[in-house]
């Protein structure tokens, strides 16, 4: 991303990321065009006629959840990497009541997102900062389950050859930074901790699959990068003098969203909630089988040593999915504030991103023990 000035209004008009900064000045919206494309950049103007027409006309939400999902209903549903469609075929969880119409390999927030507005994607995986995006850009959606992680699943990676030592040593660097993506948020909470504003800092627009490359080719200095992909690093880049900073800043949410055109069809909503009750216990097993989980997932299908593996699976978050979703509404509208602060989202009340009946759905599937 460009170096930004706190509170700049000046429009970029190019539509892909450089792994380069340019001049100082640039509108918080540049993110929005170099990360999201045309559809995003509609967005901020209010979005097409026709589009918000489309996400914002689907229906009353305030209708209980049928019990029974009907039958024939389909539903096509993120699985970044597999995660999911893994989980379910090692934990037994078949037998949904409603048809996958797709396992789509999409993780990134601004890709589903677009994927959200394309049709292709109804039920989406992510992080906070995703849905306080698609607000942003006059896409409606909803959050529908939610999981609450207590330890950093990132941690920042320098460039090879780097004296950096802390966040304080961020001042005057160039920092990956992707405003649509956890990894932009848990960089914006370590530089508030740290006492650091976002004019001592340098943000470099990209998307976190671009991070890597920008950190080997030296473009910046610092990325947030997640516990699985820092083993990896490190290995090939680590005798260089590439390094990790760790902080105790966390990404809050991992949640389930959905948008409200979906949601406000009885019948796909009624198999959102049939599924939310599997993503909760996929997790849960994931969590209690680490080495069938290391051996399947991160040694079969990424490529890593057993070593790397339990690497990982040695700092992963506990499941923890409330009861009660007051401390994640709390925490989503300190995040969209931390965002309107630096001027890259207008300020709104963050209740709205939240659909209620679906609230206990997730903690009545798991053991006591993962409920809080």
């Amino acid at each position: 991303m460009p170096p930004l000035s706190a509170r700049s209004t000046r429009a970029s008009s190019s539509p892909s990321p450089s792994l380069s900064p340019s001049p100082s000045g640039v509108d918080r919206r540049v993110f929005l065009s170099s990360l999201l494309g045309a559809a995003a950049v509609a967005g901020l103007s209010g979005c097409t006629a026709a589009g918000a027409a489309d996400s914002r006309s689907a229906g009353d939400l305030s209708a209980p959840l049928a019990d029974k999902v009907p039958q024939g209903t389909k539903l096509s549903i993120a699985s970044y990497q597999g995660v999911q469609e893994l989980q379910f075929k090692l934990a037994g969880l078949a037998g949904l009541p409603f048809t996958v119409s797709d396992w789509v390999n999409i993780g990134a927030g601004p890709d589903v997102i677009n994927a959200f507005r394309a049709k292709s994607l109804e039920v989406g995986n992510n992080a906070g900062i995703p849905p306080i995006q698609a607000h942003f850009q006059g896409f409606d959606a909803k959050i529908v389950a939610i999981n609450i992680t207590r330890k950093p699943n990132y941690l920042f990676a320098t460039k090879p050859g780097s004296d950096i030592k802390d966040v304080q040593g961020f001042k005057g660097k160039k920092l990956a930074f992707s405003q649509g993506q956890a990894q932009g948020v848990v960089l914006l909470r370590a530089l508030k901790q740290a006492g650091l504003s976002y004019d001592d800092v340098n943000l470099v627009p990209l998307t976190s699959n671009q991070f890597l490359t920008a950190l080997q080719a030296g473009q910046v200095d610092i990325a947030p990068l997640a516990n699985s992909q820092a083993p990896a690093y490190l290995k090939q880049y680590g005798s260089k003098g590439a390094h990790t900073i760790d902080t105790d800043v966390v990404d809050l949410l991992n949640l389930l969203w959905a948008p409200t055109s979906v949601l406000a069809d009885r019948a796909k909503a009624a198999a959102v909630a049939a599924y939310i009750p599997r993503w909760a216990k996929g997790q849960v097993w994931a969590y209690e089988h680490p080495d069938e989980w290391n051996e399947e997932f991160y040694v079969k299908t990424q490529n890593l040593t057993l070593a790397q593996a339990r690497s990982i699976t040695a700092l992963a978050n506990k499941p923890l999915f409330p009861p009660s979703w007051d401390e994640a509404v709390k925490w989503e509208q300190e995040t969209a504030d931390l965002l309107a602060e630096g001027g890259f989202v207008k300020r709104f009340k963050v209740g709205s991103l939240f659909d209620r009946r679906f609230e206990a759905i997730a903690a009545r599937a798991v053991p006591a023990e993962y409920r809080r």
